[in-house]
């Protein structure tokens, strides 16, 4: 196969290098592995953090750069992506590539992307989704052999320059919740802990703090017992709030993978109190969980694990990236960020307010079936009925009322707004990237707004009518697909329109399949999951396998003499 020049790095500017701009020919000498990311993405952020071990082991001859090619129009403003940056502890220079320059030279197809650079300058290796940190470690370990015998390995310091970080009582506060004293719990997650505030004013000082949590998103309290979303840590916990003690409720601190079951959680994100049981927003595979403090039994309780946007019963309901929940009576109100949706849960079904799918966002108002959402991670019930939905990618909080169906905006101009309560008269808001809490009033005027409506715009894959989709797969050095206890991958094809698979949808264990496309629909999404399983190939019984996966959404035009194959790289080499 021959070897492919890696593409030069373009973008708008360089975060994390002191103003500093670098091409690929400067790096040369170095491994350089990029790591394509938008930071709306739990999976990119999944990936952050599998690679920080990767990072510290070959930090003297491996220099990772993130592009941020972003998915949402928010996530274009410089601004919101050097407090992300910051937010989720990014270590290394990342390249701003708004307008997917990058992204496109390097043929990206999905958020996270990773593509790895010998000291040569040439692409040795690309994977999609997450579970590969352990691949690339394995491959950096017999490439770095390889170039330093040949003499083309040149070792240097990192291009990383930290930024400076104001210092804040709260930095990226998510959830908050009053105690009915005055003060206030706070999930203060750019700290890594929960916070007791005696107030929510600008002068709110913290009365006490509880440390050992990392990025926990969301908390409720429920008598002398506060529950956490500890995000990082995959963990729901509980503090008493009377002892002080923290104690971890579910989670065993490893993020699940598909085929794990529910002692592992992945990327909780928020937590509600809900038909006496703690229900968890699993952000990080798009499913429902709940805990059931009597019994200490966790459950999913909704979502197959599959991205989109797909109501009805809520073992076949689709979600994305739920982060928001809200118990209003018999309906649990919920915040799927990804189909900046607005969705609800009752009796057993999942049912849609405002949102349509995985590329369409906006800021428009009015009737809900044409009002617009943007990357919305909190919802509140109101006392009259009605819902306030922090759209935290617009900068403001918006209010849908059932009883007429409208939507209305009732502040704008806030710092992502991700959570809310109702604090009498007033909304009291998590203003994250004011690193504050904000008042908003209940009683004004809403306001009206027509926008902008936007879809999520990619290369559109032209390809043929009759398709072999391939999901390339290769095992890490070291190790080898082991079907020993059944077939060790999976793939799930569906479409959007769901008329333009003829044949070939569904679920199967061949990573390679033969699909049949309608050229009267002629265009749409392809929805791929895929995973496949490794294990070391020298170690028997007790062998350590590892899980690779990643969701795509491909969109495809029908053309005549278009290819008839599409590959999507799951992981690999891809030259050499």
């Amino acid at each position: 196969m021959a070897r492919v020049r890696a593409p030069e790095l373009r973008g708008r500017g360089w975060l994390g290098t002191g103003g500093t701009a670098y091409s690929i020919g400067e790096l040369r000498g170095r491994f350089v592995l990029l790591d394509f990311w938008t930071f709306c993405c739990v999976n990119c952020l999944h990936v952050l953090d599998e690679l920080r071990p990767v990072e510290e082991k070959h930090g003297d001859h491996l220099v990772v750069i993130g592009v941020h090619s972003p998915k949402f129009v928010h996530e274009a403003d410089p601004d919101a992506l050097a407090a992300a940056v910051e937010r989720y502890g990014v270590r290394h220079p990342v390249l701003d590539d708004p307008e997917l320059v990058t992204w496109q030279a390097y043929t990206a197809r999905a958020w996270p992307t990773l593509v790895l650079v010998d000291p040569e300058g040439y692409v040795v290796a690309q994977y999609a989704g997450e579970g590969h940190a352990h691949a690339i470690d394995r491959l950096l370990d017999e490439l770095v052999a390889e170039h330093r015998a040949k003499g083309t390995l040149q070792p240097g310091d990192s291009p990383y320059v930290a930024p400076p970080v104001e210092p804040t009582t709260l930095r990226f506060p998510a959830a908050a919740a009053p105690l009915g004293n005055g003060h206030v719990l706070v999930a203060d997650t750019g700290h890594d802990r929960v916070v007791e505030l005696d107030g929510d004013g600008p002068d709110a000082a913290v009365v006490r703090a509880w440390d050992g949590f990392a990025e926990p998103n969301g908390l409720c309290v429920v008598g002398r017992t506060v529950y956490v979303a500890d995000t990082v840590h995959h963990q729901l916990k509980g503090i008493d709030l009377d002892s002080g003690e923290v104690t971890v409720l579910a989670g065993d601190g490893h993020q699940w993978m598909q085929g794990d079951g529910v002692e592992r959680l992945t990327s909780p994100w928020d937590v509600a109190w809900w038909g006496e049981r703690v229900w968890i927003a699993m952000a990080g595979n798009h499913q429902l969980w709940t805990f059931d403090p009597a019994t200490g039994e966790v459950a999913v309780a909704g979502g197959t694990a599959h991205e989109g946007l797909l109501d009805g019963p809520l073992p076949e309901a689709w979600f994305a990236q739920t982060s928001g929940l809200a118990p209003a009576g018999d309906r649990l109100w919920l915040a799927d960020s990804e189909t900046s949706s607005l969705r609800w849960v009752e009796a057993g079904e999942a049912r849609t307010a405002v949102g349509t799918g995985l590329f369409d966002f906006g800021f428009r108002d009015g009737p809900a079936d044409q009002a617009l959402l943007q990357h919305p991670l909190g919802v509140t019930a109101l006392p009259d009925g009605s819902v306030a939905v922090c759209d935290t990618y617009n900068g403001a909080v918006r209010r849908f009322d059932p009883a007429t169906g409208e939507v209305a905006t009732l502040a704008s101009g806030l710092a992502e707004p991700s959570a809310a309560y109702v604090d009498g008269a007033e909304l009291v808001v998590v203003e994250t990237n004011a690193h504050r809490l904000t008042r908003v009033p209940l009683g004004g005027a809403a306001t009206r707004t027509d926008g902008f409506a936007h879809t999520t715009q990619r290369p559109v894959t032209e390809v043929a009518a009759d398709l072999d989709l391939d999901v390339a797969f290769t095992p890490p050095p070291g190790q080898k697909v082991d079907d020993r206890f059944g077939p060790s991958s999976q793939l799930y094809v569906e479409a959007t329109p769901p008329a333009l698979i003829r044949d070939g949808g569904g679920r199967g264990t061949d990573l390679r399949r033969r699909l049949v496309l309608d050229p009267a629909v002629g265009e749409g999404v392809l929805h791929v999951a895929a995973r496949a399983a490794s294990c070391d190939a020298d170690e028997g019984e007790g062998a350590a396998c590892h899980v690779h996966q990643q969701d795509w959404g491909v969109p495809v035009r029908i053309t005549d003499g278009a290819p008839a194959v599409l590959e999507l790289p799951l992981g690999g080499d891809v030259g050499g």
